[in-house]
């Protein structure tokens, strides 16, 4: 029996399979995963050019015009939901400023935006923002969300702690400030004349799967059910929200050119930088960190994590319509580099960790491989080879990619690339 057989096999002995009432399913699903190249299932390529009479799209236009936007509603349909609207009202405060932060390098600001709906109720969430002290004119930024609080991803002890809404407290006491600092580099990022601005997830939908009505959902409607998986919405789709909403924040800060916003993501937060990207052509550059399964990696290798794991795991992450994925990847009439051809023409940054098999480095360098069918259409610099290339090797073009070494992390060295992708391009 092959491997895919034995994962439908398992599934069909346990259709109403409990994560969170039977973690021994868990552990049997986890050993199931595959991490050996030579199981992966042949699989169909689909090209995000072709068109349901048979014919392709052949320029830039008709992409644009109509190529996308079919793309935008398989993906909303399929995986991450439609795009809330904006509120009937947004207030912005500044709760804090700091004016010699980082050692004199940075000003820094703490930015309280409050969403407000006619009814009367609102969200709010803290956005921390470095400004480079020593600029000439409105510097560029790198915006991406946080996992644990703004308070673990700066050294400084005097920001707010964040993140209460996060099923994990451990992080919100004073051992756990700056213990993420490495997965901003907000000091080398100063020094090199960018901004920097970060949120935490949990603020915009606390990432547990009954974190529905205290989350930015809650303004829109009654929440309260115990969803797991909603037929419309989705927790990335609520942490892609958001993200544009402090991208409208951005727009009206003085010192911030809003014309050159890199967005940046780790794991889950890579699918949501990439979805969020997609949506909003606001995002100059879009950095996919690690992103794996419905984030970069192609689904249809089956390699690393599985949807029959993640649809079980994180249901609240994607909309009832994957559902009929699990344990069913061939289904798909499309895959992850459906989703990256979205960015196009923009550059678009994949990274991805030799020890981070769960992710599948190759599937997701696969991922921006094929996405160059698309960003050919511009006239774009892609990837010019399906071999996955040498660890540590930079390759620096209109779809960037590295590998390094080590485990599902960001540290320096993939902000080493970024920095120098985004010299490149903005």
């Amino acid at each position: 029996m092959s491997y895919i057989e034995k994962i439908k096999a398992f599934a069909a002995e346990n259709p109403n399979m409990d994560f969170y009432a039977d973690k021994q399913i868990v552990e049997q699903v986890m050993n199931m995963f595959n991490y050996d190249e030579s199981l992966v299932p042949p699989y169909i390529v689909e090209s995000p050019l072709a068109k349901p009479d048979g014919s392709r799209i052949s320029s830039a236009a008709e992409w644009m015009n109509s190529g996308r936007r079919e793309i935008l509603r398989k993906m909303k349909n399929e995986l991450y939901g439609e795009a809330l609207p904006r509120t009937d009202s947004v207030k912005t405060e500044v709760v804090s400023f700091k004016e010699n932060a980082l050692d004199g390098t940075a000003d820094r600001k703490e930015i309280k935006i409050t969403f407000g709906m006619r009814n009367g109720k609102t969200h709010s969430i803290l956005v921390m923002l470095y400004i480079p002290k020593n600029r000439k004119g409105k510097v560029p930024v790198f915006l991406g969300l946080n996992f644990k609080g703004n308070h673990t991803v700066t050294d400084e002890k005097d920001v707010a702690m964040t993140g209460l809404l996060n099923e994990d407290k451990t992080f919100l006491c004073e051992e756990k400030r700056g213990c993420h600092t490495h997965r901003n580099c907000f000091r080398e990022l100063t020094a090199r004349g960018y901004a920097s601005a970060t949120a935490c997830y949990n603020d915009i939908f606390p990432d547990r799967i009954d974190g529905w009505n205290e989350s930015v959902y809650s303004l829109f409607g009654d929440f309260s059910k115990g969803l797991k998986a909603h037929e419309k919405y989705s927790a990335i789709g609520a942490w892609a929200w958001g993200l544009s909403r402090i991208m409208d924040c951005l727009e009206s800060e003085d010192a911030i050119d809003s014309e050159r916003v890199a967005l940046h993501g780790l794991s889950r937060l890579g699918k949501t930088a990439l979805w969020a990207g997609a949506l909003d052509m606001r995002f100059k550059i879009v950095i996919s960190n690690e992103s794996g399964l419905c984030g970069a990696a192609m689904t249809k290798r089956c390699y690393g994590e599985n949807y029959l794991f993640l649809l079980n795991a994180m249901p609240h992450w994607f909309v009832k319509g994957a559902e009929k994925y699990k344990a069913n990847e061939e289904l798909q009439d499309f895959d992850q580099h459906f989703l990256l051809s979205l960015i196009a023409p923009r550059p678009l940054v994949v990274a991805s960790a030799l020890d981070d098999q769960w992710s599948d480095p190759r599937g997701e360098y696969l991922g921006a491989y094929h996405a160059g069918e698309v960003y050919r259409l511009f006239g774009a610099d892609t990837l010019k080879s399906s071999d996955l290339p040498e660890v540590g090797k930079f390759i620096t073009s209109d779809i960037s990619y590295h590998i390094r070494e080590g485990k599902h992390d960001q540290n320096a060295t993939d902000w080493t690339h970024y920095l120098e992708v985004a010299d490149r391009y903005l």
